[in-house]
């Protein structure tokens, strides 16, 4: 089955269900093969396999209701039972394993008798709704019924599903009510029959524990925390248990609401760098529901409350659906057609540059759209502009990554696969909080850290890896912000001068040299954790504890995010983060690693697909004339060999009146980049400005023309996520706009004088992979054969690479760099006492743009300031209290929340909501090798506030004004 769930061919729904055993797979105990007997036929399976799941090897189904493929077994249900020659009993099929040489029979008289009796009594304590239930055809409950014969219940149904519970201390039978709290699901008790697959899926994928079984006998029943409604509980709302349920008792409302859906088509979730597959089902090109594809590489059939049931931003009545031109940008809006949008955006960019040069634009592209996407609008700044103006969001995120890796490993990208965790022994997080930002990597973490990984977590702010249900972190190294690599090096240190070193790995993989230096370097006490403790507040007992535990806990990895990244050294910490992977052995193998957590879904394809003003696709320079050559050739057209501008640079030189063209794909950069006020004051300089996205976002309120785009539902292409897989993202739906955002892009460079017109996606891709060495082998044919493919995948590696730098680095020999610790500029002081750090919630993504317009907001409405007690109380801050917040570059409000999750002196917010203004507040303080800014660390001081901030007045004003459209008299094409 699973080659009809790779084809992006509309298949009926029954067709592309993927294949369920029964129960998971077991692995093999040593290796050794068993050989039994199943209904008389011969079945060879690794030891330590259940019978049921030997039995599906044969194609023999046996009845269940209790046991899936996705947890373990359990053997509640009682209808898997099986009869094994020579045994007494009828022992559960789901966790009964083989054993060579038995005999088993699934199908007889007397075990048809029992499991019919055991189905006619979940039948007679179930309601009489059947023809009406919104599971009505998709109900295991009901497929059983059928399986085993039944056809009457002797026993009445005077029992339906009822529960006890006490009231004024007496017992009384009463219905427990439906659960409808939660936004995207419902919970009807008088249809569960307790099986605890929900609450095995909360505990065994998800790990929140969040559900259990109240109450014993008749009085059990599955309960949301300490029995309350699910939007109250300590559910995340990642669907795993609406998945496992067998009947309607945890079901979607929108399947409630429509009807079961008809067909479905496979495709990859919009949010963050996991790259989770989907099952897009539907009614036609209604969505009833995602549902995580089992199949998918990076997330294997679990997901998060974003990519499983926020996508109705996709419909959302905001989103705009017909191009949009203004003279001014304090004009109305103007619906024209497409041509005529087009024209006037090459007219007005043409304009420009004859004006003011040919380097006098450029553009920026997009994390959040396709590769093939990307791909089309770095072509159309290099060859149709002319020049090398074009950057990513991954400036303001990872740049640091592809800097220091590439320095180090020779590769800018992370070295394992996500299922790699499964075999670490010790988990490094570094500036990461995996379980808000990478949600589904994050349960997979959590999991190996219960079957007994150690876990040491360096992060300012307690983030709940640190402590949460039946998770504790051996060390939390509760840094000051901005002192990753003093203790970085302090962890180093401790390795090399307590001969921790592996010396083999060394010897054989590393440049011996480079690693000499270093190891003087990293011997001076200066980087001692007794000596950077009062830089840093960790004590040096817990470093030196961490360190010996990383280096001598057996497989060590490493995992960071943007608490890394965007700092002033944020390149500097990446290179030391390599340094001590590279010491300690941990690299070229299952369990180890260094593994940078990306944000956004493409972030990793931006920079592949060559986004970067100094890179064409690839990470190759546009100065190496070979390079050039090869893809002038493919173009047609004369390359410049210049580096253009960065994404800093365009700001202010917008500023200084030199940069005056801007073209945004799919980036609101007004919300997004740091010092707001600097960057208004950039696009309010811009003589023309293009801005192609779904919704009038924050920047849209500086363009003059708006090209409508088109959400992942609707596009035909690739993403690639934060561990280098390239996965299909199929089309479930038209355009709604009428056009593919690679043909915008293409006729946009047509329209200015370079012919640019491909006639697919598929297309794009090819002239990807034949133009870049790592993409060689990939295909949308072969995509669709194999599900997805890591790459380098070429001639070395035709079938990807999961794991990089196996035998050796792709620079060939690793490279220690020095790593000094230097000071930020930014600093506390009497006026600004306090530091700013951000991050990012679970139910929220990046600037909101699709979370605020989906039921998400139900969990978080608004960013919010966390600020320690003894902070709060310094200031007369109350909880929900509004407060000021300034820094040296602006002020905003917004509400305070007291927590011990930051530590004094530290305060905590988030960027989802654009009239809160995180980034007013922030500097343009940036990584010194790349220009990434220094998200996680401004000084400020927070007040007691009664009113908005100015800034914030005059937000309301340019929201107001960016939404005025004037509708022609006739429709746009």
């Amino acid at each position: 089955m699973r080659g009809n769930a790779m084809t992006s061919e509309t298949q009926p729904l029954t067709l592309i269900k993927e294949k369920d055993f029964g129960t998971k797979a077991a692995h093999a105990v040593d290796n050794r093969m068993v050989t039994l007997e199943i209904d008389g036929r011969e079945v060879t399976v690794p030891d330590g396999t259940s019978i049921m799941r030997a039995a599906a090897e044969l194609g023999i189904m046996v009845p269940k209701l209790c046991a899936t493929d996705s947890l373990d077994p359990y053997g509640s249900c009682r209808l898997c039972l099986v009869e094994i020659e020579g045994r007494r009993g009828t022992p559960a099929s789901c966790t009964t394993p083989v054993a060579a040489g038995i005999k088993v029979t699934t199908q007889n008289d007397r075990l048809a008798k029992i499991r019919k009796g055991v189905m006619e009594l979940y039948i007679s304590d179930h309601p009489l709704d059947c023809l009406t239930c919104a599971a009505n055809g998709d109900c295991e409950l009901q497929d059983m019924a059928g399986e085993v014969g039944l056809r009457e219940v002797r026993y009445g149904y005077d029992g339906a599903n009822h529960v006890f519970a006490r009231k004024n201390g007496e017992q009384n039978e009463m219905w427990q009510p439906k659960d409808t709290s939660n936004p995207y699901f419902q919970f009807e008790p008088a249809k569960c029959i307790v099986c605890s697959r929900c609450v095995r899926a909360c505990e065994e994928v998800q790990g929140t524990f969040a559900l259990t079984i109240d109450g014993r006998g008749f009085a059990s029943h599955v309960a949301a925390g300490m029995d309350e409604d699910f939007l109250a509980s300590e559910c995340v709302s990642c669907g795993a248990c609406v998945q496992a349920c067998p009947t309607a008792t945890l079901i979607e409302k929108s399947v409630v609401d429509h009807g079961q859906p008809e067909h479905s088509i496979v495709t990859t979730c919009a949010y963050c760098g996991v790259g989770c597959s989907f099952k897009t089902e539907m009614q036609g090109e209604r969505v009833v529901r995602m549902v995580p594809y089992k199949d998918g590489g990076a997330n294997e059939g679990h997901s998060c409350v974003k990519g499983r049931f926020a996508f109705g931003y996709a419909t959302h009545k905001e989103r705009i659906l017909s191009p949009m031109i203004r003279e001014k940008i304090t004009d109305p809006w103007r619906e024209v057609s497409w041509d005529e949008a087009i024209q006037y955006a090459a007219d007005r960019f043409k304009a420009t540059q004859a004006k003011y040069g040919k380097d006098s634009i450029g553009g920026i592209t997009s994390s959040r759209t396709t590769n093939e996407e990307v791909y089309a609008v770095q072509r159309m700044i290099r060859a149709a502009f002319g020049n090398n103006n074009v950057d990513t969001c991954a400036r303001v995120c990872h740049s640091p990554t592809g800097y220091g890796l590439k320095q180090t490993f020779g590769e800018s990208a992370g070295t394992q696969d996500f299922k790699s965790v499964d075999h670490s022994d010790v988990i490094l997080v570094v500036g990461a909080n995996p379980t808000d930002a990478h949600p589904v990597f994050g349960s997979r973490m959590k999991k190996r850290l219960r079957e007994g990984a150690k876990l040491i977590v360096v992060d300012p702010r307690r983030i709940d890896l640190v402590k949460s249900p039946h998770v504790t972190a051996d060390y939390h190294l509760q840094l000051r912000p901005s002192t990753n690599v003093a203790v970085l090096n302090a962890l180093s240190h401790v390795v090399v001068t307590e001969g921790l070193v592996d010396r083999s790995f060394i010897n054989s993989r590393c440049d011996k040299e480079d690693f000499a230096r270093w190891e003087k370097f990293i011997s001076d006490v200066k980087h001692s954790p007794e000596a950077t403790e009062e830089l840093t507040g960790v004590p040096a007992a817990e470093v030196r504890a961490a360190a010996h535990l990383f280096a001598t806990g057996g497989n060590g990895s490493i995992y960071y995010g943007l608490g890394v990244t965007e700092h002033s050294q944020g390149s500097t910490t990446v290179m030391a983060i390599a340094n001590l992977a590279m010491a300690t052995g941990n690299i070229g193998r299952d369990g180890v690693g260094v593994n940078p957590l990306r944000g956004q879904n493409n972030v990793q394809g931006s920079c592949d697909m060559g986004s970067f003003p100094h890179e064409f696709p690839g990470y190759r320079h546009v100065s190496d004339e070979a390079t050039r050559h090869l893809f002038e050739k493919q173009w047609g057209v004369k390359l410049s060999g210049e580096p253009g501008l960065r994404i800093p640079n365009m700001f202010d030189s917008a500023s200084s009146g030199t940069f005056k063209g801007l073209f945004v794909h799919g980036e609101d950069i007004v919300q997004s980049d740091p010092n707001t006020n600097h960057v208004t004051h950039a696009m309010e300089s811009l003589d023309i400005c293009v801005v192609q996205d779904l919704f009038l976002n924050e920047t849209a309120a500086y363009a003059h023309v708006f090209l409508p785009g088109t959400s992942f539902l609707e596009k035909d292409g690739t993403f690639t996520n934060a561990e280098r897989r390239v996965n299909r993202v199929r089309p479930v739906m038209r355009e709604k706009q009428g056009m593919a955002e690679w043909e915008i892009v293409g006729r946009l460079a047509t329209a200015m004088g370079y012919p640019m017109m491909y006639t697919s996606a598929a297309a794009i891709m090819d002239e990807i992979s034949a133009l870049t060495p790592t993409f060689q082998h990939i295909s949308f044919k072969r995509l669709d054969e194999v599900g997805s493919i890591q790459w380098p995948c070429n001639d070395e590696a035709p079938d990807g690479t999961p794991i990089m730098h196996i035998e050796e680095f792709t620079r060939g020999k690793g490279r220690f760099m020095l790593t000094e610790f230097v000071p930020t500029s930014e600093r506390s002081n009497r006026n600004f006492p306090l530091i700013l750090t951000t991050g990012r919630i679970l139910s929220q993504y990046n600037v909101g743009a699709q979370t605020r317009r989906t039921e998400n907001v139900v969990w978080y409405d608004e960013d919010i300031l966390e600020i320690h007690a003894s902070d709060a109380e310094m200031r007369g801050i109350r909880e929900g209290m509004m407060i000021s917040l300034t820094s040296r570059m602006g002020g905003t409000t917004m509400r305070a929340k007291i927590s011990d999750r930051v530590p004094p002196g530290v305060v905590h917010t988030t960027f989802h909501f654009p009239m809160n203004g995180a980034n007013v507040i922030t500097t343009e303080n940036s990584d010194w090798a790349t220009n990434c800014p220094e998200y996680k660390v401004t000084a400020v001081q927070v007040t007691p506030s009664n009113r908005p901030s100015d800034w914030q007045d005059e937000w309301e004003v340019r929201e107001r004004e960016n939404k005025r459209i004037e509708k022609p008299l006739v429709a746009a094409e």
